[in-house]
């Protein structure tokens, strides 16, 4: 049985970063600027760690990761805030991740991804699966219980994705054969699983086999149209994916940090308004570094000299006298540098 991506529930980044997680990927082998497409579809068992599997393959293959998170947040921007219906959300996310495949090798993690596309030379579908006892320690660990209170939250964990696959994908639980490799989790820890990945891709030559023809996307287009008009629903054309250009190498660190626990961000997506002319133009605004939908925060990082850090910090005053419904916090260059030593992340972060 293996099913849906899960939240940990809503811990904090210091909490999530005390789980004790292997993280041998600071090496990854380059791949180079090549010119075809390729993807590993990663799915698994609840609470079977299937999704650190999958970013750490992604930083050793330096392919794209897309999490259950980014795919919900690029449907809402292609169909808009209604609910896809369950049975349409198959062709929904096809539609959008073989135009997104067109540009940028990626490795998919969410549950029934191992279905968004027929068996194709430079698809790679994986699944991990655990005995029940691994799981009920890793939600253990994750969300802090005691071992009856796991055993409950996985029972409910292991309901709830055969339901959401019953719903979307017409089967309770995955056929063996829609994969091409599957993982014991209780065999290998994460960065093994994430380096066997590395090895089968390699071994396939994946990323240089290519994977879409523009005839094969508007093959794939046509076909998740054509599914996506028995329920009236229209592409929009919306979604793509965005790479941040980042200002500073502590944010890109930090979105690293946020990916791989599964947090959705958002990039400098909004400016806020302190100080106006008495035409009303605005003189002075405010752009905290980064947005965590999930949990309606803003983040502030402040790794510069204390003179600019005073002045941030007063804008930062500002804009919660204005605005005192914005939750937003800061991390000082001291926050910030105590995370990544806990992380083990070897850049710089001054």
């Amino acid at each position: 049985m293996w099913g849906r991506m899960v939240s940990c529930g809503r811990l904090s980044i210091g909490q999530r970063a005390s789980l004790d997680i292997e993280r041998r990927v600071d090496n990854p082998p380059q791949v180079g600027n090549l010119p075809h497409m390729a993807l590993l579809t990663v799915t698994g068992d609840p609470a079977s760690r299937f999704e650190e599997v999958a970013h750490g393959a992604a930083r050793l293959l330096e392919f794209e990761l897309v999490t259950e998170a980014r795919l919900t947040q690029w449907l809402t921007e292609e169909f808009g805030d209604a609910p896809i219906p369950d049975r349409a959300w198959l062709p929904a996310a096809a539609s959008i991740l073989a135009r997104m495949a067109a540009e940028h090798h990626m490795v998919i993690a969410a549950a029934g991804s191992e279905s968004l596309f027929a068996p194709l030379p430079a698809l790679l579908r994986v699944a991990v699966v655990a005995p029940e006892a691994r799981r009920i320690g890793n939600v253990m660990l994750e969300q802090r219980l005691d071992r009856p209170a796991a055993k409950s939250a996985l029972a409910k964990l292991d309901a709830d994705a055969k339901r959401f696959r019953k719903a979307r994908l017409g089967r309770s639980a995955p056929r063996p054969d829609s994969f091409d490799l599957i993982l014991n989790a209780e065999q290998f820890e994460v960065a093994q699983m994430a380096e066997i990945l590395r090895a089968a891709a390699a071994s396939r030559d994946l990323a240089r086999q290519g994977l879409l023809a523009p005839a094969a996307l508007a093959a794939i287009e046509f076909q998740t149209r054509l599914k996506l008009a028995r329920h009236g629903i229209v592409p929009a054309l919306r979604a793509h994916l965005k790479r941040a250009a980042f200002s500073h190498p502590s944010e890109e660190m930090f979105a690293n940090l946020l990916d791989f626990y599964r947090i959705q961000w958002q990039y400098e997506p909004r400016s806020f308004p302190l100080q106006w002319d008495k035409d009303g133009k605005v003189m002075e605004a405010f752009t905290p570094d980064f947005y965590l939908p999930e949990v309606d925060l803003y983040v502030e990082l402040t790794t510069m000299k204390q003179a600019l850090v005073t002045r941030k910090n007063r804008k930062i005053k500002l804009l919660r006298a204005i605005y005192p419904h914005i939750n937003i916090q800061v991390f000082y260059q001291k926050d910030f540098q105590d995370l990544v030593f806990k992380y083990g992340l070897r850049h710089s972060a001054s």
